[in-house]
């Protein structure tokens, strides 16, 4: 019965295995908040911009196009593994991407600033620190 027990559990688990390993290594990509917030996530050591993460930035440089006297603010962050001053400049590259993105779709680059702001703590998944985090703010 054991045995039975045991073979059951793993062919769950294989089972589900391709869409656990999926949401583990795919950057997923934020809806808007309702607050002016939009978050883009990253792979591990990387900066690039994959079609999620453009969705969103798309979606940001909308909002803020929509409120011409509109602050945006392009926050870059990393997760804590690596030293701090290789955190700090990829959560840097981070966020410059972002505010090039947007200054492409339009938003004026006089109306972003942005800050690195290095290694942040997890809850679940490295992935929630990989991420650069835009806030649009009306003045």
């Amino acid at each position: 019965m054991r045995r039975l027990t045991v073979l059951a559990v793993a062919l769950c688990l294989t089972a589900f295995m391709p869409v656990w390993a999926q949401a583990q290594t795919t950057p997923a990509a934020s809806a808007p908040a309702p607050d002016g917030r939009f978050v883009v996530f990253f792979q591990e050591w990387s900066a690039a911009l994959d079609a999620p993460a453009q969705a969103v930035i798309a979606t940001a440089a909308k909002a803020a196009l929509a409120d011409p006297k509109a602050s945006v603010l392009v926050s870059g962050t990393a997760d804590p593994i690596g030293s701090a001053r290789a955190n700090e400049l990829v959560s840097a590259l981070r966020a410059q991407m972002v505010t090039d993105a947007l200054i492409a779709a339009g938003v004026p680059a006089e109306r972003i600033s942005q800050r690195a702001l290095g290694a942040t703590e997890y809850a679940l998944n490295a992935l929630e620190s990989r991420r650069a985090s835009i806030a649009i703010s009306a003045k």
